[in-house]
């Protein structure tokens, strides 16, 4: 592991391997393990760089792109971007390499990093949830994050809007800051809504990505990204998600790499409960503080940690609409002017705190 910096005659080398178009991380890495540097492999005989390629299975012309390099304009505008304060390349030979991505499956050879990279080597823990996330779903994403945050786990996320941003917020907010992988080059905010958050993930916390700079949006790029949040983290939270969303792709990922499992549950009309509902029917641990997270695993409780606060006061519309008869979500949503996500939402911690019961009919009545 290098401890120092990479030279620019090394930085060079890893560029002109990781940047040429058709030569995947598979085959970067096993030309890695096959002539031990990106120096190395650059000065390799024809014949020896031939069979390298050949033994990885690497796809036509892959040796042909290698030998021609990356575009120019593209090198140069890297170098340019590394050389300002803040940004840098994290290769698999750096110790601020995450050492939980060496045990995912096709691991990046080189990541993107703009600000703090030594949270890449402290513990973390990942939150992720619908774009379309509930006023509710948003605060309970913040509130696990500062805690958790506070209790010593820096907070992963896709920097997306939603559940994303509100835990990138709650990290950033808490001891142990906020570290958010994007699915398009470090230099490229998106969603340009975010653009003041990312910013503040750079100076207080770390943007992160595997692509190479310049690289936009492409809904390809997203689900490749979840493997890397899921990777770095001991553990994935989900707050808020319909079936089929990316959230449930991070999950699934995350079972693969054989961490944790966690989400929150909602109401049973509520479509951004689903996903949630089916991962706790898979096997994943249903939560409803921070504390149940840390003692999953097997972390002390943080002397400062939160629970998301109660949904309602006694005032809110919600109690007040429910103070006269039993009301489907439909009525209540007439009544009140909530939406029926956020009513379902809302209503399922009502219930939980023993405040509102449901009864037949799909209806909901205060508990007297």
């Amino acid at each position: 592991m290098e401890t120092n910096p990479p030279s620019r005659e090394e930085t060079l080398a890893w560029l002109r391997l990781t940047l040429v178009p058709g030569v995947p991380a598979r085959v970067q890495r096993a030309l890695l393990g096959a002539f031990g540097s990106p120096g190395a492999i650059a000065r390799a005989r024809d014949d020896a760089l031939a069979a390298a390629f050949a033994s990885a299975s690497a796809a036509p012309g892959a040796l042909e792109a290698y030998r021609r390099g990356p575009r120019p304009a593209l090198l140069e505008g890297t170098l340019a971007w590394l050389g300002k304060p803040g940004n840098h390349l994290v290769t698999l030979a750096d110790e601020s390499y995450p050492p939980p991505l060496l045990q995912v499956h096709d691991p990046p050879a080189v990541l993107y990093a703009r600000g703090r990279i030594e949270l890449l080597s402290r513990p973390a823990f990942a939150i992720v949830g619908s774009r379309n996330a509930t006023p509710l779903g948003a605060d309970d994403a913040r509130e696990f994050a500062h805690a958790l945050s506070d209790a010593g786990l820096t907070i992963v996320s896709g920097l997306a809007l939603g559940i994303d941003a509100a835990a990138h917020r709650g990290g950033l907010a808490g001891a142990s800051s906020s570290i958010a992988v994007m699915g398009t080059g470090a230099d490229t905010f998106y969603p340009r809504r975010n653009r003041n958050l990312a910013e503040e993930l750079a100076e207080r916390g770390c943007l992160l990505s595997e692509l190479p700079l310049g690289t936009a949006p492409d809904k390809l790029n997203f689900p490749r990204r979840n493997r890397l949040i899921s990777g770095l983290a001991k553990g994935v939270l989900v707050v808020e998600a319909a079936l089929g969303s990316g959230s449930l792709i991070t999950a699934r990922a995350a079972l693969v790499q054989g961490r944790d499992v966690f989400a929150i549950p909602g109401s049973i009309h509520a479509t951004l409960s689903k996903g949630c509902h089916w991962l706790i029917k898979e096997g994943a641990k249903l939560v409803e503080c921070a504390d149940d997270v840390l003692l999953e695993l097997g972390l002390p409780r943080s002397s400062g940690a939160r629970s998301p606060r109660p949904a309602f006061s006694a005032s809110d519309a919600l109690l007040a609409a429910l103070g006269s008869a039993p009301q489907s979500i439909d009525e209540l949503a007439q009544r009140t002017g909530l939406e029926a996500a956020t009513l379902a939402a809302r209503l399922i911690r009502l219930e939980i705190e023993g405040t509102v019961q449901s009864i037949p009919g799909a209806r909901f009545q205060l508990v007297k």
